[in-house]
């Protein structure tokens, strides 16, 4: 009997672990359970503002909202850098505020970077040095990243306009979407963090611009138009900017999205005319730092 007794003890005590392991695994299961389902249901959001009607395009846009979510909580872990002055967060800027004796002008360009326009811009402004603000599109940094990483090596300011270039109307997802992931991977490309945005277009009402502001961006347009989307003549295309140019203005020009052949030929005179008349070159952060300086003696004089 004590051999028996001393055989079925261990079994026994073997035997009450394996049924309190697995009462412990069903008590685990049922906690986290709940937890994964409510997870799911936060992410279950639609992209789009109306409900499919299908139970794939539902599992599609399931999808499409997790794959938001993930780059707006990953973006939001790194921050936005403040590299303008706190007063110019989530201001919208057409012009820096100067003095008529402060003759300074920024030249932005946008939509690159382009493998071609964008290295004969580059070229032109390290001949004559001059640093310039590229409002660069996301999908165009992920193609080209080592010509990112010349516009920043040269001294340049790199700045946001959004990953596609869309003009339609954007929910706030698809808007963090855009924003989000080109701020991320221009820090991913250059270790820049940029609060400087420029809504494509320069439209103002279709979610993206909203979304920027509430988001402590800088939302930087434009003073004087080259309007070198439409690939006027050169001396049409310097009439332009010539036409509204002033102090503390911010020239608009692409060095990407199309043919920009005819701005690449106009910019050595572009540069060469500002100069003439007694103009320097800064970038967007210089031209908010010499305003917000400004401001700050007009106020310690009253």
């Amino acid at each position: 009997m004590e051999q028996n007794k001393s055989f079925f003890w261990p079994q026994g005590i073997l035997i009450a672990l394996v049924c309190l392991t697995g009462t412990v695994g069903i008590g685990f299961m049922m906690l986290v359970k709940p937890n994964a389902s409510e997870a799911q249901s936060n992410q279950n959001l639609s992209v789009n503002e109306t409900p499919a009607n299908v139970g794939t395009q539902e599992r599609i846009e399931e999808l499409k909202t997790i794959m938001l979510n993930s780059w707006q909580q990953e973006a939001q872990a790194k921050g936005v850098a403040p590299d303008v002055p706190l007063r110019f967060q989530g201001a919208t800027i057409k012009e820096a505020k100067l003095p008529p004796e402060e003759k300074v002008i920024a030249l932005t360009f946008d939509d690159g970077p382009w493998p071609k326009s964008t290295t004969q811009v580059l070229d032109i402004l390290k001949k004559n040095k001059v640093k310039g603000t590229f409002f660069v599109v996301g999908q165009n940094v992920k193609n080209y990243p080592d010509l990112t990483k010349r516009v920043v090596a040269e001294g340049h300011t790199i700045a946001n306009h959004t990953w596609h270039h869309w003009y339609h109307h954007m929910n706030p997802q698809m808007a963090a979407y855009e924003i989000d992931k080109t701020t991320d991977i221009i820090y991913k490309t250059t270790g820049v963090k940029t609060s400087l945005f420029r809504p494509p277009g320069g439209i103002m009402t279709n979610g993206v611009a909203g979304y920027a502001r509430n988001n402590k961006y800088a939302i930087i347009m434009w003073s004087s138009d080259s309007v070198d989307y439409s690939r006027p003549s050169v001396p049409k295309l310097i009439n332009n900017i010539f036409r509204a140019a002033k102090p503390g203005g911010i020239v608009l020009m692409h060095d990407g999205g199309g043919d920009r052949t005819h701005t690449v030929k106009a910019l050595p005179e572009i540069i060469n005319k500002f100069r003439k008349q007694g103009y320097r070159f800064v970038t967007i952060p210089e031209l908010l730092e010499l305003q917000d300086k400004n401001q700050q003696l007009v106020a310690n004089k009253k």
